[in-house]
């Protein structure tokens, strides 16, 4: 097993690529944690690791189907929350499980299968080329677009679901979406963070900024500022100290 530090070369597009995921982690995780759904990115991310064992196993590109799979799981599982009323932590905990089941069993059964066909999916790379950090600028880009002209939608069916449908807001359809944009921020992310520390871009920046916070918009801001604080000094750390990006 080898984990890859940032190299000189690299630094470029790595704080490119990081900084987009973390304003994009941090904005997104804070719909999830006001929503009591914290771990949520992790189970998401497990489940998108069920999904690139897949695509190693029938040859297709792995983020395209993880993309997939992480999206239609998690949309799934929100419906049958829904209809059947199960608790939050219940669903992350199937996402999770199966997620991670799946890909244990699908990892076993893929031929010529060698780890690091998959440690970057799980502990991320350093590595990242020009179209992949045009890729994830444009999704990105198109996510945080998204959120500006629903957020106060969004946000209000957050903190209450009653008021928001008698004031017409499509609640289910904000719900859908707002895990739709946390699947694909996930599989975006992947690649450079890893499968295993996700979570750590959804959760730590918004708790934090509400400790000192004072309003929605203060959080955002706060958010914002620590993840991106936080993902270029690790980029930094990475490439001063030869260890890898993700755990710094």
């Amino acid at each position: 097993m080898t984990f890859e530090a940032v190299s000189y070369e690299s630094i470029p597009h790595a704080l490119i690529s990081g900084i987009a995921i973390s304003l994009l982690c941090s904005v997104v995780g804070l719909f999830l944690v006001l929503r009591k759904f914290s771990l949520f990115g992790d189970a998401l991310a497990h489940s998108a690791f069920g999904g690139v064992a897949f695509g190693l196993f029938i040859g297709i590109y792995p983020l395209w189907i993880a993309c997939a799979v992480a999206i239609l799981s998690a949309l799934g599982l929100t419906k049958i929350r829904q209809k059947f009323d199960i608790s939050g932590d219940a669903i992350v905990a199937i996402l999770l499980s199966t997620g991670l089941g799946a890909g244990v069993i699908l990892v076993s059964l893929t031929e010529d299968f060698e780890f690091h066909d998959i440690e970057e999916f799980l502990f991320g790379s350093a590595i990242v080329d020009t179209q992949n950090v045009v890729a994830i600028l444009a999704m990105a880009g198109i996510i945080l677009t998204i959120l500006f002209f629903t957020y106060k939608k969004i946000l209000y069916s957050t903190f209450s679901e009653e008021q928001a449908k008698a004031s017409g807001i499509p609640v289910e359809k904000m719900s859908y979406l707002l895990i739709a944009m946390a699947g694909v921020t996930v599989v975006i992310s992947m690649q450079l963070v890893g499968v295993l520390l996700i979570s750590a871009l959804f959760v730590l920046p918004n708790v934090s900024a509400m400790l000192y916070a004072r309003s929605f918009k203060q959080t955002v801001i706060l958010s914002m500022s620590f993840a991106v604080f936080a993902t270029v000094s690790g980029i930094i750390m990475s490439y001063q100290f030869e260890i890898a990006q993700a755990g710094c």
